[in-house]
């Protein structure tokens, strides 16, 4: 499984470019990776720690079976005393002792059992921390490298539609386009011009009209000056008589 992952990494970092356009999307399927490694790192934390609490057992076991072989060795020789002191006859003492000495090997036969299944255990226990210890060490890079090519692939699908954009301005259809809206623009500006010659015009008319009446103010300003003048008349008239 690792070895797998690790080539798929490697084929996308080397295939970055083909991926684009080989797949919808490719950060997906190296996310579903990384979220298949960390079920596996979470699945191999609980089977360490099932061997630890096997092993926590066992070391118990063995304590216990050690408290067994001392006893009945205690025992044994107890039997043998009490017959040495005539408490009981040396026949039933020897029979006694020789089944507590077998209950002995017995405990301590499964006491050298349990010891090699405890070594084994902590063997298997030394080897799943290592290689979980290394699974730990290879995701946080992975998830890294994952985030690495998510940057990569957004600046490249942002890279390619700015060149579709930049491709599709420099068209034909395009620089039609931005030909008809120049010579649009064009047409409006001249009729703008035209129409400002023409109020031009009616000033002229309007100049030409005053000049035949008379006058070349317009009408409200031609009053206020004829009324100026109509009282200065009187003036003129006692300076003159005066003058007689």
């Amino acid at each position: 499984m690792y070895s797998l992952i690790k080539r798929f990494f490697k084929f996308v970092q080397s295939n970055a470019h083909s991926l684009l356009s080989k797949f919808e999307d490719p950060i997906k399927l190296a996310e579903q990776s990384v979220r298949d490694l960390k079920q596996n790192y979470d699945e191999s934390l609980k089977g360490l720690a099932e061997i630890k609490a096997i092993s926590i057992t066992t070391k118990r076991q063995i304590e216990e079976k050690k408290q067994i072989a001392a006893d009945y060795e205690r025992k044994a020789l107890m039997l043998l005393q009490n017959a040495k002191i005539g408490k009981l006859s040396v026949q039933e003492a020897e029979r006694l002792a020789a089944e507590a000495i077998i209950k002995k090997n017995n405990a301590v036969k499964e006491l050298t059992q349990l010891t090699a299944d405890i070594n084994h255990y902590d063997i298997m226990a030394q080897k799943m921390e290592a290689k979980i210890t290394d699974l730990k060490s290879n995701i946080n890079r992975w998830e890294s490298e994952l985030n690495t090519m998510k940057a990569r692939y957004k600046v490249a699908k942002s890279t390619k539609k700015i060149n579709q954009q930049l491709v599709s301005i420099g068209s034909e259809s395009t620089t039609a386009m931005l030909e008809d809206m120049k010579t649009k623009i064009q047409e409006e500006e001249a009729l703008a011009s035209a129409y400002d010659e023409m109020l031009y015009l009616e000033s002229d008319i309007d100049k030409e009209i005053n000049q035949a009446i008379g006058t070349s103010y317009s009408p409200d300003v031609q009053n206020a000056l004829d009324e100026l003048k109509m009282k200065l008349l009187p003036e003129k008239s006692s300076y003159r008589e005066e003058n007689r």
